[in-house]
This record gives structure tokens, sequence and C-alpha cells, in this order.
């Protein structure tokens, strides 16, 4: 018997509990199909992100190339990924999807090894094979696989000899008395040496496997709700956040943004969106939240800015942290714009306070005396300021929650990030459970982002260096940049600047990834097209009185391609009319030509 703790069993109850929650559907995960082709399938795609011990970038890889059919498979795949037993994955990737019949070096080998394709995959294998083969006792075969996992050499030596000739002495019949030729034997003891250094036993194997299998069933068939869960259990870890965030994206799955009236302690479900959780708001405390999710569920829904603000005033709710909530957009529901409340927020609780104030001194206001009809009244009004721009949002977002939620300033550019980077910055962050980085020290790689700081350092010899965070849409990395390159490049070196890095990594003992920097590329020097469609050249004809005013108010290196749909016709606009395909200019677009209009490619 082989018990886990583990942070993912917990995903799995919490995913369990919110399909409950959400479907009123009970589901009982030890009773699942634990042979169901769709789930199977499904890791055999790779997209396992958030899946147990699936979800590094080498593994996904694993996964599709071994295609796994059942789940002897995805046990044997767990044993298998890690140094040493590596060696062994083509020959039994080969074994088991080339439909090439296995050979074994004796026929006594082939019921020990033919579920896993002629290799040696566990420990039990090892122990097995001692006792069929060489008539080992049980106990003793436990101490050989023991002196091989310690890597006892003397102890191995001398039982090689045991195995192959016997040891009439100690009762070994050994291989050569059980008509197993001399050199065969020794090639069979020399393979298990090889690997048992590594071998995992397979009771271990199979309890992750079954997790495995677990959290690819629940991210298969309830995705929205595995999500939640995964996110809830990360809500500590800015990174994975972002990471798991940008996956539910991928999946088509909407991220909304925390709510004082929908949202709970810890992300949810919300139909088939994920809602944020109002614990993940920065700098607002536990007893803060759990007060107005009280005070909620026992009075109802928040009706506005002042009512919310009147009903958590005993709840520890400061200043900071309603300001918060408006940044992460958790007042949204309240009917007015971010920038209003936050024109209105410190009045109202100026107030709220000195009206409390003179209730303990036993003062009576002449807010006591009307009716609630009549308070509504005296209600301090919304002012007209309109709302704050998209990139300001998102910058609030950021400050408050560590990621953006509404957008990504990144996203106007994500196919040219996507076209031009060899690794995301999630890639350097080193994996709790494996303590491992998908990237390989000393390698080359391109990543893309915006420059969120630079700290700037002198060498001995007086030169200019310079330490950079980047942000692309899963995380932040560090990259240094030396003397020459930062030379070279100190025109680009300035925050919220779009770049692509390319450069060599640099990895060190149980810490994050860096990258040294060897050459730096602005986004904008790399350009891109702007796709405007129209039905016919008629309606181009008549829009172009609006369009070419608004594309003369920009500049850059991003080219114009007019598309008629009914001729299917394209045409490229000269130069002069390249623009800079920037937020702004996307949302006067989308706004007078339609959204899905507009491409940029």
């Amino acid at each position: 018997m082989d018990f886990l703790g583990l942070r993912t069993l917990t995903v799995i109850q919490k995913a369990v509990d919110l399909i409950r929650e959400s479907t009123g559907e009970t589901l009982n995960m030890s009773a699942i199909d634990y042979d169901d082709k769709a789930v199977l399938n499904y890791i055999g795609t790779g997209k396992t992100e958030g899946v147990f011990q699936l979800e590094s970038a080498g593994m996904k890889s694993f996964m599709k190339e071994l295609r796994p059919e059942n789940l002897e498979d995805i046990i044997a795949g767990v044993s298998l990924y890690r140094p040493g037993p590596m060696d062994f994955i083509p020959q039994y990737v080969k074994g088991k999807n080339s439909g090439e019949e296995v050979t074994y070096l004796c026929p006594q080998l082939e019921p020990i090894l033919s579920p896993t394709y002629g290799c040696i995959v566990y420990q039990e294998q090892v122990m097995q094979i001692v006792r069929d083969l060489g008539g080992y006792s049980l106990g003793r075969s436990d101490l050989v696989r023991r002196a091989m996992s310690k890597k006892k050499q003397s102890v191995m030596e001398k039982e090689r000899a045991n195995f192959v000739y016997g040891n009439a002495e100690e009762g070994v019949p050994g291989c050569v008395a059980n008509g197993i030729e001399e050199g065969v034997a020794g090639k069979i003891y020399d393979n298990m040496m090889d690997f048992a250094k590594y071998a995992f036993n397979k009771s271990h194997a199979a309890c992750y496997a079954v997790v495995a299998y677990q959290t690819a069933y629940l991210k298969y068939y309830y995705p929205v709700q595995f999500m939640a869960a995964l996110l809830t259990s990360v809500i500590d870890n800015p990174g994975k956040v972002a990471e798991y965030i940008v996956c539910c994206r991928n999946m088509g799955i909407e991220i909304l943004p925390p709510d004082v009236n929908t949202s709970s302690k810890e992300f949810g479900v919300s139909g088939n969106a994920v809602r944020y959780a109002l614990l993940a708001i920065k700098s607002v405390g536990r007893p803060t939240i759990e007060y107005i999710c009280k005070e909620r569920d026992e009075h109802g829904p928040y009706k506005s800015i002042q009512d919310f603000l009147t009903r958590v005033q005993n709840g520890d709710c400061n200043k900071r942290a309603i300001e918060h909530f408006i940044k992460a957009g958790a007042l949204d529901c309240l009917g007015g714009t971010r920038k209003q409340f936050m024109y209105v927020y410190v009045p109202i609780m100026d107030r709220l306070a000195s009206g409390k104030k003179n209730h303990i001194a036993g003062q009576m206001s002449l807010l006591d005396l009307l009716s609630e009809e009549d308070k509504e009244e005296y209600e301090i009004t919304l002012p007209d300021v309109g709302e704050y721009t998209k990139e300001e949002m998102l910058t609030m977002e950021k400050e408050v929650l560590g990621i953006y939620i509404s957008g990504h300033p990144l996203e106007s550019y994500l196919n040219t990030w996507k076209n031009n980077i060899t690794a995301t910055t999630a890639d350097f962050v080193l994996d709790e459970e494996t303590g491992k980085v998908n990237v390989e020290d000393d390698s080359i790689q391109t990543i893309g982002g915006m420059i969120n700081s630079k700290t700037v350092k002198y060498t001995k010899n007086d030169k200019v260096m310079a330490f950079l965070e980047i942000e692309d849409l899963y995380g932040t990395v560090e990259v240094v940049v030396f003397p020459k390159d930062y030379e070279r490049n100190s025109q680009l070196l300035v925050e919220d600047a779009k770049v692509f890095v390319r450069g060599r990594v640099s990895l060190e003992d149980d810490k994050n990834g860096k990258l040294i920097c060897e050459k730096m590329v602005s986004f904008d020097e790399i350009g891109r097209k702007l796709w405007i469609r129209f039905d016919t050249m008629a309606e181009y004809s008549k829009a172009s009185a609006e369009l070419f005013p608004i594309l003369q108010e920009s500049e850059g290196r991003d080219q114009i391609v007019i598309y008629i749909a009914e001729t299917k016709q394209k045409k490229i606009l000269p130069k002069e009319y390249n623009i800079k395909a920037d937020d702004l200019l996307l949302e006067k677009l989308f706004e007078k030509f339609g959204k899905n209009n507009i491409k940029l490619v």
C-alpha cells in the first residue's frame, strides 16, 4: 500500500464539490471508468496543463509519442520519465506503437516483461526476474532490489555470481541451473543493474498514475470546475495563476473578474466561466472577505457603492481594501464605472466614519430622522467622469491581482508573439513537484514580452549592465544584459517596452531560470498586417471617407490589407498608410467597422 499526501488530492476534491454545486451531480472518483478511451486519447494529445505529473513540456511530448491506451501505459510513463529510465523510452514506445514483435533474451522473461514491451520498468520486475530466473526467495529478491537501488556495489557483484551460477549453501539455484545460458544471464543482470539504480516501485507509480488519470478525467469532462479548483490550489502563486488563466483561455473558458455579489472566497464557477476569487485580491485580508460574503449571503446582494460601504463598515474594510476592490473590478456590479467609484469612495467612508463616531457619542444626525426612501436622496451621486482607458484598467488589475483579467497589453501582438518565441516565461519557473524547469541550461531561447522593471548595475570597469524583469502572458523572467549588449540596446531598455530577447539560459539549483541577453528586438520592428474586411467594393468606397482619417492618426510598421469578401480581392495599402496597430487604434476600428471585420495577423 502506498499513501500520497498531495496538493492535487485537494484539487480533485474541490473540483468534485464545484461539480455538485454547479450541476447537482455527485461524482464518485473511485467509480469512474479508468479505461475511458476519450480520456486516454485526450492525454495523448499533450494538452495536459494542470494534469498531475503530466504537465511538463517533456512529459507532454512523451504522452504524444506514447499515446496511452490504458492505465498501465500511464503507470509506465510516470515510471520511465525520470533520469536513467528515460533511456528506455524509445524502446518502450517502439514496442508499444510499432506493431513489431518484441524479442526477449530468454523465454522466461516474456511473462514478466510483456506488459512493458520488453523493458524493465519497475522494481517489482527486478524482484520477479531474480525469483523466476535465479530461484531467489521473495525476501532475498527484495534484498537484491534494495542493494541495486542504493548502489551497494559489493553486494551487487556478489549477487551477480549468485544470480548466474547459484549458491547451494544459501539455497539459490541460479540461472544456469534453470537452463539459461551464462552469457544471457549476465546480460540480464547487467540490464537490471542499469535500471534498478533509478527504478520506481510499481505501487508508487500506480498511485501517481491514478491521480494523473483522475485529473485528466476531470479536465476533459468538467473543464470549468477543474480549472477553478486548480486555480484555487495556486491562489498564493501569481505566476501559476497567470499560467493557468492562459490555459483557460486556450480552452475557451472565460475568466470573469472578481465580483462582490457573485464571487466566493475561492475561484468559482459561473455558467461556463471561471469567476475570479475575492481572496486573490492583494492587501485584502481573509476576515474582511469572509465578512463581505457573510453579509451578502444573509442580507442579499449589494445594490450600490454606498450600500456596499455602509454594510461592510464593521468588517474591518479599510480604504486601501476598497481601492483594491475597485481596481480589480469587484465593484463593477454596483452601477458605476471604476473611475466614478475612485472619486466617491473616500467621501462616503469619511461620512460613514463620522456618523458612527456621533452615534457612539449619543448624538443624532439629520439622516437618523429620515425614512429609508428619503435617505436615498442624500446618497452621494456619482460624478460624470467616464471610465479609465483600457490600458489604465489593465495596469490597475495587474497591480491588485498580479495578472490581467479583462485583457492583456500583449493581446494585440498575440500572433507576432507566438510566431517569434521558442519559450515562455513559464518555462523558466521551477516546478514545485519535479524541482525542474522546462528549458535546458545553456540552451539558446527566444522570449518576448514587456519590460516590467530595470535595475542598473556598474561593473568593476565602471561599465553599465542591467537586470530586467520581462513579462509575457504567463508571468515574468529575469534577463541579464551585460555591458556590450546594454550599449547596443540602450534605446529599448525602458519600462513597458515590448521586446523579443534571444539569449542563453542560465540555471541554478532550486531557482527559477534566467536568460542572458545576446540580441534584443522591439515588437514594432516586426511588421504585422491589419486586415479590414468589407462585403463589397461599393461598401469599401463608401467607408473610405471614415477609414483613412483614422489610419492617418497612427504611424508605424504595420501594413493595412483591405479585403473584399464578395470578390475575395485583397489589396495591401502603400507604406505611407502603415500604422501602429495598438489597442487605441483597434478600438476605434472595432467601433466603426465591427470587431468581426478587423483582424491583426
